[in-house]
């Protein structure tokens, strides 16, 4: 019986767990995205009792919205930041290991205009293969100027040289999330969507201990006690802070990078 099917994954036994509940839960995990799906997987997998809300569908706001790439990230090696690459590099080969029916590797072409680029990247992507060892990916190399146009037979002509191709990832995040939520469940992990923490409330010992969850479908509230709660919202965590604490000073600012997504017209590869 597939997982997604098996009476552990029905919403109304997901939800009648957390309504008939007296003892505390080990962790309560706010967030159903990647962050939180990823500590409900691995407190299940050590034996905690988790729960996990969240007040959309899983995966409704970031964890659906990357780039659908697995890198290990090519400007931080330009940038000497080689332990960070050789941990992104691992991560990378983990997912394709754990998750081949959704990772699989991509081909990149960086096009060469000037006579020292073919050496740097070349030299570059090398190194890059090498750190990521057996967890690699495919191997990069130079090409020719008639390579490099019948791969990106739309880029500017003048001037090019040639290129260099190397390989990172790509993959289906929103599936993949998905995944995580039915592996959290199958180790026991009780896991709800559309339902929303509306107060994080504090004992009498000043810490915070328990939330009050408010099932979006039907209109009930739940009590829920945890031993720790992990607020794992992302770009809604100060919103969350802020039900415990109204006058908190907001701690998320706004990321460095930039997508643009182009008509698959505009440029074929």
């Amino acid at each position: 019986m597939n997982a997604i099917d098996s009476p552990d994954m029905n919403r109304d036994s997901m939800l009648e767990r957390i309504r008939t509940r007296t003892e505390p839960w080990d962790i309560i995990v706010i967030g159903g995205g990647a962050t939180g799906a990823g500590i409900a997987v691995d407190a299940a997998t050590r034996e905690f009792d988790v729960l996990l809300v969240e007040r959309e569908d899983f995966g409704k706001a970031t964890s659906s919205r990357s780039t659908k790439l697995v890198h290990g990230g090519v400007r931080y090696l330009e940038q000497g930041n080689v332990s960070l690459v050789m941990d992104a590099l691992k991560e990378r080969g983990l997912m394709r290991q754990n998750a081949p029916h959704l990772v699989h590797d991509l081909a990149f072409v960086v096009p060469n205009y000037s006579w020292w680029e073919a050496p740097f990247y070349g030299i570059g992507m090398k190194v890059y293969d090498l750190l990521a060892g057996k967890y690699g990916f495919g191997k990069s190399r130079i090409l020719s100027r008639e390579e490099t146009l019948e791969r990106l037979p739309n880029i500017q002509t003048e001037g090019l040289r040639g290129g260099v191709m190397y390989y990172d990832g790509q993959f289906d995040d929103s599936r993949l999330l998905i995944h995580l939520i039915m592996t959290a469940a199958e180790y026991g992990a009780t896991v709800a969507n559309y339902a929303e923490v509306t107060e994080i409330l504090k004992g009498e010992d000043g810490f915070v201990d328990r939330v009050t969850i408010l099932d979006r479908e039907s209109g009930e509230r739940f009590t829920a006690h945890g031993k720790i709660i992990v607020n794992a919202t992302g770009i809604f965590t100060d919103q969350v802070r802020r039900l415990c604490d109204s006058e908190i000073e907001g701690m998320v600012a706004p990321s460095q990078g930039i997508h643009l997504v182009f008509e698959r017209s505009f440029l074929r590869g």
